[in-house]
């Protein structure tokens, strides 16, 4: 019996150690295409408060082999909520053309990603900063969600969702 559970443990441990090891990385980077380059960063910098951590370019020839695009090269600026290898990358690219997808009013409005949700120490300097360079508040001002948690929403440049949540 007790050589039958140490080889319930051992492979139970096995299993754990393959799993957790399947991963290089436990970040992830999401690209995000956008209309207008420099007026995303400046949101992301200046409203959000993300960093400006680095930037690359793939070109035309090397998107066309990769199956990245059909015809163009990307210009990559990548955002991050603080310089460190744990934090997640926020890729910015533009592709120099007027992308033909609406701006959507809720995230029920269209399929595939509409949001995300930053935790933050304090929502109220995320809000004076999107009330200053005049971003439309979606939500309350902020929301309450219990426990002390405030809820702030708003959208970037393009549409994408964002939630802000902390502390007033």
């Amino acid at each position: 019996m007790k050589n039958l559970f140490l080889v319930i443990l051992l492979s139970f441990g096995l299993l754990t150690a393959r799993a957790q090891s399947e991963f290089s990385n436990p970040t992830i980077s999401v690209g995000v295409v956008v209309e207008d380059l420099q007026k995303s960063i400046d949101f992301y910098t200046n409203i959000i408060g993300m960093t400006k951590t680095g930037e690359f370019s793939v070109t035309q020839e090397q998107c066309t082999e990769l199956g990245l695009t059909d015809s163009y090269q990307l210009d990559v600026t990548i955002m991050k909520l603080e310089d460190s290898d744990r934090s997640n990358e926020w890729k910015l690219m533009s592709l120099g053309t007027r992308a033909n997808h609406p701006k959507q009013n809720y995230m029920s409005d269209d399929t595939g990603m509409q949001y995300i949700t930053i935790f933050v120490n304090h929502v109220m300097p995320v809000l004076e900063r999107a009330e200053k360079h005049g971003v439309r508040i979606l939500s309350g001002k902020p929301s309450s969600l219990g426990n002390d948690r405030k809820f702030l929403l708003i959208q970037d440049p393009d549409g994408i969702f964002i939630e802000i949540i902390g502390p007033e």
